[in-house]
């Protein structure tokens, strides 16, 4: 398959992918515009196509819905969530800067603190858990060879997996986007031979027999659907279409996102629930081990190829975190170059994984506990910054993003308000039984008259969709003045050096 290299916008080739990206949070100059909206493609793909998307069918399931049910959620779930990542990429497109360096202008220089911590805490806890499977599979694999599986093979997998990440975070954008497109081929090929070597293990017979659930039960898998694809990529859309030239098409935008994020995910979960539908002792197994579990029905000669497709994936989707997850600290106030922070996150996540991998008793429980309880204040700041985005008519004045007595002020209010009023509401509307530390959760099933923490919508995590509803709500109705004020005023030339751009 050939390749074509990135063009910048005056028709010179991309710089080396080995050189060391030096933009940060700042605004891309009009020199260094390069690409089309189908390069998009290649990273939304690579970092979606981890075989982790089969364990999603035993998850799904889990929540005690039929087949069908199951598939309907998961492709309304997968679609509408990553259709967001689509729609906030358009900002990139715009204003030519990270996701959170944009989202400044929905809440002020200094107020984006908030959520740029809160996209830094879900972008590093992703890697964790991309970079804990990385390992645990591979121990599996090699238990399954009859190899050494233990303490010593974790430890090498970890070593060896974190430099694949860290480097890829540390080099950035250009190197990300070619080794996003090795991992997309590689991947999808050895992937392809996953399903035909497993697909004698389903029976129809089984699957037909499961039963359907309910409606707090449909709901509940649909946003555990949501929050674990589109809504964990939603802080991080714009960091890789802000290199696209203005004249860029933006429904090619919209549409090369969302394409290229959910096409593996819905061929993969879809394959995951016939697998995990015909086999309880497979489902049940992937709750411990979401992707070493998947090698126990494989032939042993294909256990090297599928611990490649397994790690290859995984590593795809962490690196997109961790050069996210150091963007999101430097707009939260760090101030340290851009390498220097996607290593710091680096380290958190090698630390974070020695505890899922060694300490941890179980992953599904901690899993669904962490993206529900993030899930709940991103989703409140993806409604908000949709919103936002909605409202604007103009290009960002990108000087001023980085000026708090500038047009987009300090701290705007009004979204400080919303996400805050949104958690609130959002965490007293979910639960997770799983994990002992969320137990306060849930406070306000009962006086809205949803049962209580034991009721049947206890574990619908409207919470969610609740926090989404009040930041994109909240923010049409009483946001418009606001935008339409810092519209009003002269935008700068859009020309400045990227220098002229970073913070003091």
């Amino acid at each position: 398959m050939s390749i074509p290299p990135l063009i910048d916008a005056e028709g010179r080739a991309a710089g080396s992918a080995l050189e060391i990206e030096l933009n940060g949070i700042n605004a891309i100059h009009s020199s260094e515009h390069k690409g089309h909206p189908r390069d998009l493609f290649w990273p939304w793909f690579a970092a979606n196509v981890s075989v982790l998307g089969i364990s999603y069918g035993s998850f799904l399931l889990g929540f005690g819905i039929s087949l069908w049910q199951a598939s309907i959620v998961g492709l309304v779930g997968i679609i509408v969530s990553f259709l967001f990542c689509g729609f906030i990429a358009l900002s990139g497109k715009r204003g030519h800067a990270p996701t959170m360096t944009l989202s400044r202008a929905a809440f002020g220089i200094n107020g984006n603190r908030v959520p740029s911590a809160l996209s830094w805490l879900l972008t590093v806890g992703w890697e964790t858990v991309l970079a804990s499977l990385a390992v645990l599979a591979t121990a599996t694999v090699f238990t399954e060879l009859g190899w050494e599986g233990g303490s010593l093979t974790k430890v090498v997998a970890l070593v060896v997996v974190a430099a694949l990440i860290v480097v890829g975070g540390v080099l950035g954008f250009d190197f990300i986007m070619k080794l996003q497109k090795w991992i997309t081929i590689i991947t999808g090929i050895l992937t392809v031979v996953y399903v035909i070597l497993v697909a004698d293990q389903i029976n129809f017979d089984t699957l037909a027999a499961i039963p359907g659930g309910g409606t707090p039960q449909v709901i509940g898998a649909l946003v555990f659907m949501m929050t674990g694809f589109g809504l964990g990529w939603v802080n991080a859309a714009a960091d890789y279409s802000r290199y696209l030239p203005r004249s860029a098409s933006s429904t090619g935008v919209v549409a090369w996102t969302t394409f290229g994020a959910s096409l593996a995910p819905i061929i993969l979960l879809l394959f995951g629930l016939l697998l995990a539908g015909s086999s309880a002792e497979l489902s049940s197994a992937i709750a411990v081990d979401p992707i070493g579990a998947l090698t126990t029905i494989l032939p042993i000669w294909f256990l090297i190829p599928f611990a490649l497709v397994a790690v290859l994936g995984l590593v795809g989707g962490a690196v997109l975190d961790i050069y996210s997850s150091g963007l999101a600290l430097l707009t939260a106030g760090v101030r340290v170059p851009r390498f220097v922070a996607a290593g710091i996150d680096g380290v958190l996540m090698v630390l974070g994984a020695v505890y899922v991998v060694f300490f941890a008793g179980s992953f599904l429980g901690p899993f669904q506990g962490f993206l529900i309880t993030l899930g709940v204040p991103v989703a409140a700041w993806c409604g908000i910054f949709m919103a936002d985005i909605l409202l604007r008519k103009k290009s960002y004045a990108v000087k001023e993003l980085f000026d708090p007595a500038g047009r987009y002020g300090s701290v705007r209010v009004l979204s400080i308000v919303l996400i805050a009023v949104g958690s609130i509401v959002g965490w007293g509307m979910v639960t997770n039984g799983s994990a002992d530390w969320l137990a306060w959760q849930g406070y306000l099933l009962d006086p809205f008259g949803l049962g209580g923490r034991a009721g049947e919508w206890a574990y619908a995590n409207l919470g969610v969709l609740a926090a989404l509803v009040i930041g994109f709500g909240g923010t049409l109705l009483l946001g418009r003045g606001t935008v339409r004020a810092q519209e009003a005023l002269p935008v700068p030339g859009e020309d400045q050096a990227a220098e002229e751009l970073l913070p003091a």
